[in-house]
């Protein structure tokens, strides 16, 4: 199945929630190296690792980071991670979400971070306004990018991306979602906070829940 199309485009929220201080990175999902690029520039003194089951991926990303492997992280044995012990940042950009045992990744991964180590991700948001208003008509259908990736496996909420590192491990300390301007949410947003109430739960919380496309979070091993 065909991965994200070819860009050279970072993502700037999660360039910004990794520390800066970071020596020795990895990232998972890597593409052609563009976050490599731009932490380079803040920290040229770091080892950064790419990772991308995609070959092509790799060898442009090769450019910008220390080295690169082109590997599916699920498919790596323990030594893999044994070998990665020194990393004191794990990066998954919209990463998590294409994998089908995300939670085993993560624990693998406790396992081996350092005290001082942390995990930044971007994440997908599952309750998204307009995926709440696809799901109301039946229009669930597959797309080739955005939030219906046909590369999607898992599908996390705020509230379960929470779950997810509290159960492999780690604590979220630091996050904040990222919301766009969709004018074309507005005659659905308060519907979504009724339907909310009438379930019995905050209808403003399901509200501003509704409306960020990803979440951006850092976590650290407890």
């Amino acid at each position: 199945m065909n991965q994200t199309p070819e860009h050279y485009l970072h993502n700037e929220d999660l360039l910004r929630i990794i520390p800066q201080q970071s020596l020795n990175l990895i990232e998972v999902g890597c593409s052609t190296g563009a976050l490599a690029k731009e932490f380079k520039i803040i920290n040229p003194l770091c080892n950064y690792f790419g990772v991308d089951i995609d070959p092509n991926y790799a060898a442009l990303a090769d450019k910008y980071c220390d080295y690169t492997a082109a590997m599916n992280i699920e498919h790596a044995n323990d030594s893999f991670f044994e070998d990665q012990k020194i990393r004191d940042c794990w990066i998954f950009g919209d990463c998590l979400e294409h994998l089908q045992d995300p939670w085993k990744i993560l624990r693998k991964i406790r396992a081996v971070i350092p005290t001082h180590g942390c995990i930044v991700a971007c994440i997908p948001n599952a309750q998204h306004w307009s995926i709440q208003v696809r799901l109301s008509v039946g229009d669930f259908r597959y797309e080739n990018s955005g939030l219906l990736d046909k590369t999607h496996l898992r599908w996390f909420t705020r509230q379960t991306i929470v779950e997810l590192f509290a159960d492999t491990g780690f604590k979220i300390i630091e996050g904040f979602p990222r919301v766009f301007n969709e004018p074309n949410k507005d005659p659905f947003i308060s519907l979504i906070g009724s339907m909310a109430q009438t379930a019995g739960f905050d209808a403003a919380t399901a509200i501003t829940d509704s409306l960020p496309l990803q979440y951006v979070i850092k976590a650290i091993p407890i």
